[in-house]
């Protein structure tokens, strides 16, 4: 099969335009970022910014092809951060520069995508740690529903908005059960009541267990917000007790119907199985659950209800009473049990730290180590941080280094699941970006000062 790929991925290359903009990374250990073990001396072709093949290849490269020799380094797919805030906050003691939450008068109709900051300080120095995608999630106001998540790239440019409106957020729990009036029951009604105002918003279009189950839309589908004209009888169609604001209603339609993904935030074990009867009753839900702590007390259940994970890796203390269950093995159970799994930094300096999704990739793999604990093998772990949060939200054409993904490469000159590794070289589209943090210009500002140099600050 692999073969058959590489043959077709070879053809199309040999039959593109000879002018074509070809980078070509060869000599390094090469991972695909498909769960597949790392390939040594391995080549990367990229034309047009897209990868075209990669692997174990050689081929005749047309005159001008930029080759970049990457003997002794690693080279793989750009890392995805399965769960951050990257983008929405500059500085976390100055609330201006904080745009996560809102208590205004709207939540599901928020859309983080009009916020995010591609010059804040924290996109670059988590592109200059290897990350080039990440998804972006509000944070909840006054309500339970935070509004709409993007994908988002970190390039050095205005425009980083990859997919905007990729996500309804939700939160449950206990962070859910303090925004609802105190307690997870009116969380979880306030929830269905919602799907259902916009289920009346949608003309009954929304899927129910007394509905027809049919869904509007599928993995491609654009989850863009209700067409206005939908809502020409709105006030005809929804009954009179109503809690949500008109364009709170109408951003929900897409969820219902199927067409935008609605991700809740949980962690215990009986939360999650609430989440699952959800399924149940509005069968058209794309569900994804983030966090899950305790998901490895149900992973089969979560496995055959086909709803997949963002989780933390590193949660393995119990830190508050709704992961009494945790462990580190978490990933590894859900994993074995068939469910699908990313790690994204769910409720771990999500905002500046999305980067440390490498560390705990390389934890799982050394957790494979150690008797009884359950964690990923090393191209399962790499998978993790890379092409699994792309599959976990739909997402085709970015995570691994297959013919006709995007060009996001990064080479290191180590293993990438080590710590002690750094990115020397970062693509995005297959343009190359720089590396440079506000950190690393103070270090080449200061780091060679003469003894009793006074910063230039305090010169004048």
């Amino acid at each position: 099969m692999k073969r058959a790929l590489l043959s077709t991925a070879l053809a199309l290359f040999l039959a593109a335009p000879a002018m074509a903009d070809t980078v070509v990374i060869s000599g390094g250990t090469v991972a695909l970022g498909d769960g597949s073990a790392p390939i040594p001396n391995g080549q990367v072709v990229i034309t047009d910014g897209r990868v075209v093949a990669a692997g174990d290849i050689r081929m005749k490269l047309p005159a001008g092809t930029r080759v970049i020799d990457a003997t002794g380094k690693w080279v793989t797919p750009g890392i995805v951060a399965g769960f951050s805030r990257l983008g929405l906050v500059d500085v976390d003691a100055v609330d201006q520069t904080n745009d996560t939450s809102s208590d205004g008068p709207f939540s599901a109709a928020l859309d983080v995508a009009t916020a995010i900051n591609p010059n804040a300080a924290p996109v670059a120095i988590n592109r200059a740690e290897g990350i080039t995608r990440a998804v972006v999630a509000p944070s909840a106001g006054k309500s339970i529903f935070a509004g709409q998540g993007a994908l988002i790239d970190t390039a050095a440019d205005a425009d980083p908005v990859t997919r905007a409106r990729l996500f309804q957020y939700v939160e449950l729990g206990e962070q859910g059960a303090g925004q609802a009036g105190g307690s997870r029951t009116a969380a979880h009604v306030l929830l269905r009541n919602a799907l259902r105002e916009a289920q009346q918003v949608a003309g009954g279009g929304g899927s129910s267990r007394a509905d027809s189950g049919r869904s509007a839309g599928g993995a491609g589908s654009d989850p863009v917000i209700a067409n206005p004209n939908e809502s020409r009888s709105y006030e005809a169609r929804r009954n009179q007790d109503v809690l949500l604001t008109r364009f709170d209603a109408l951003a929900l339609v897409p969820v219902v119907r199927g067409r935008q993904i609605l991700a809740v935030h949980v962690e215990r074990a009986a939360d999650l199985r609430q989440v699952i009867a959800l399924k149940r009753e509005f069968p058209a839900l794309r569900l994804v659950i983030v966090g899950a702590d305790e998901g490895w007390t149900v992973a089969s259940e979560l496995a055959a209800a086909n709803i997949p994970v963002i989780a933390s890796a590193l949660s393995d203390l119990p830190a508050q009473f709704e992961n009494l269950a945790a462990t580190q093995s978490n990933i590894g159970r859900m994993r074995a049990a068939g469910v699908r799994v990313a790690i994204g930094t769910v409720n771990d300096d999500e905002s500046r730290m999305a980067f440390r999704a490498r560390y705990y990739a390389g934890n799982l793999v050394g957790l494979t180590r150690v008797p009884r604990a359950s964690g990923l093998s090393w191209g399962e772990a790499l998978k993790a941080i890379t092409s699994a949060p792309a599959e976990v939200l739909g997402l085709t054409d970015i995570g691994s280094l297959t013919p006709g993904k995007r060009g996001d490469v990064v080479i290191w000159n180590g293993d990438p699941l080590d710590n002690m590794s750094a990115a020397e070289m970062v693509m995005i589209d297959g343009v190359e970006q720089p590396l440079v943090t506000r950190q690393t210009r103070l270090r080449d500002r200061y780091r060679d000062l003469e003894r009793g140099a006074l910063p230039e600050a305090y010169r004048h």
